[in-house]
C-alpha cells in the first residue's frame, strides 16, 4: 500500500519492535500490520472481522506480501496488539504522516480533543481514553497519546503538543485544555492557541459573561469586531456573531495566559420548528481581536467531533469495540486512526465520508 508520497506502510512498521520471542515467531510483523490496515479498510472492526477478511482475500493480500505462513487466528492478532508498545506505535504513525503532509501551512486549525472508547475498561481499569490532534483543513489525524490511568486529558494535552510540529498553527482545545501550562507549551511550538472558556474555571468564565452582558446593552461604545455567519439546512436555521475584543483588564487574572491578547464570544441563535433557542461560548487567544478570523478558527474546531469521533463511532464501532488485552484497545485505534486518515487522502474516497455508505465505500477503497 502506498500513499501519494509513495511512502508505504511496510517501512513505517519496520521501526516497530516486535514484542515475541523470536524462535516463536511464525508469522512476520510488518506483514501483520499491513494485512490488518487492508482489513480495516474494509470492514474490519474486531480481531475476529480482520481474520476473516484477510483470509478472504488472501490471494489477493499475497500479490503484495508474501505470507509464507498464511493468516493467522484472531487470537494471535489480539494478543500481538496487546504487546505492541504504544508509544512506538504512535511515533511511527506520526513520522507517516510527517511524510505524507510535511507541512501544515501558516494559519492551519489543529483541534485537540479527547474520545473515550467506552466498552475498552475492564472490571479494575478504566476505558481507552485517547487525546488526538486533527489539522482540520487536511482532515487528517496529526497524533495521539492515552490519558495515564487514574489522570485525565490535563497532563495528556502537553505530551501530546511536544510531539508535533506546529509551527505557525492554530491550535484549539475545549474547557478541558484551558490551562495556563497548557496556553504556554503551545506557545513553546511556536503555534497560537484559542482555547474554550466554561465553568471549569468558573471566576474567568463569570467575568467574561458579566462583561458581555454589559457589553451588549451599549456595544457601540466598546472597540471591537463582529462576523456573523448564517447557516440552512434541514429545516435548520443558524446565525452564529462573533465578537472578538482586547479589554483584558475586565478578565480575571489575564496575565497568566501567555501573550494573551483577545477574547471573544460567539452567539449563536438556532431556529428549529419555530423553536428558537440561544447559546453564549467564550474564548480566549493571543491572537489579534479579529472577530472573522477567530469565529472560522472555532468552526473548524469542531470537525474534530464531525470527521474523526463521529467517523470512529459510526464507521469504525470504536465505541462497540470490545479490545481489553494489554494494549490491544490502544494498538487498534491508532491502526483505525491509519484508516481514516487513507480515506482521507484518496480524492475518490474523501467526498463519500463514511456515513450510512462506510461499508460500500471501504470495500471499493479495498478494490481500488
Amino acid at each position: 500500500m502506498e500513499t501519494e508520497s509513495k511512502l508505504r506502510l511496510a517501512k513505517v512498521f519496520v521501526s516497530v519492535t516486535d514484542p515475541r520471542q523470536a524462535g516463536k515467531v511464525e508469522h512476520d510483523l510488518v506483514e501483520l500490520l499491513v494485512v490488518a490496515v487492508n482489513t480495516v479498510l474494509v470492514r474490519a472492526d474486531t480481531f475476529v472481522e480482520i481474520e476473516l477478511g484477510a483470509k478472504e482475500k488472501l490471494d489477493w493480500l499475497r500479490g503484495y506480501l508474501p505470507l509464507a505462513a498464511g493468516i493467522p487466528s484472531h487470537d494471535t492478532f489480539g494478543r500481538l496488539f496487546g504487546l505492541i508498545d504504544p508509544e512506538e506505535f504512535e511515533a511511527a504513525f506520526r513520522r507517516w504522516v510527517g511524510a505524507v503532509l510535511p507541512a501544515l501551512g501558516a494559519d492551519a486549525v489543529v483541534a485537540i480533543d479527547g474520545k473515550t472508547s467506552r466498552r475498552t475498561g475492564k472490571v479494575d481499569a478504566t476505558p481507552l481514553h485517547l487525546v488526538s490532534a486533527f489539522a482540520a483543513g487536511a482532515g487528517l489525524v496529526l497524533g495521539q497519546r492515552a490519558t495515564a490511568e487514574k489522570s485525565n486529558e490535563k497532563t495528556a494535552i502537553p505530551e501530546l503538543l511536544a510531539t508535533l510540529a506546529l509551527e505557525g498553527c492554530i491550535v484549539t482545545i475545549d474547557a478541558m485544555g484551558t490551562q495556563a501550562n497548557i496556553a504556554q507549551a503551545i506557545r513553546d511550538r511556536s503555534a497560537d492557541y484559542i482555547l474554550a472558556v466554561k465553568d471549569n474555571q468558573p471566576t474567568l468564565a463569570d467575568a467574561m459573561r458579566d462583561f458581555f452582558t454589559q457589553f451588549k446593552v451599549a456595544p457601540d461604545k466598546t472597540p471591537h469586531t463582529m462576523a456573523e455567519a448564517v447557516e440552512k439546512d434541514h429545516g435548520r436555521l443558524e446565525t452564529r456573531r462573533c465578537y472578538a475584543l482586547d479589554q483584558l483588564a475586565c478578565l480575571h487574572r489575564p496575565e497568566q495566559w501567555p501573550d494573551l491578547r483577545s477574547f471573544a464570544m460567539i452567539e449563536s441563535q438556532r431556529c428549529v420548528s419555530g423553536k428558537t433557542a440561544t447559546e453564549q461560548r467564550f474564548y480566549l487567544s493571543n491572537l489579534a481581536p479579529d472577530a472573522a478570523s477567530l469565529g472560522q478558527a472555532i468552526r473548524a474546531h469542531w470537525s474534530v467531533e464531525n470527521r474523526l469521533h463521529w467517523c470512529m463511532d459510526v464507521a469504525f464501532a470504536d465505541d462497540q469495540m470490545r479490545a481489553r488485552t494489554g494494549h490491544a484497545a490502544h494498538n487498534l485505534t491508532v491502526l483505525k486512526h491509519i484508516t481514516l486518515n487513507l480515506i482521507s487522502l484518496d480524492p475518490t474516497l474523501c467526498r463519500a465520508v463514511i456515513p450510512g455508505s462506510a461499508r460500500r465505500v471501504r470495500s471499493e477503497a479495498f478494490r481500488s
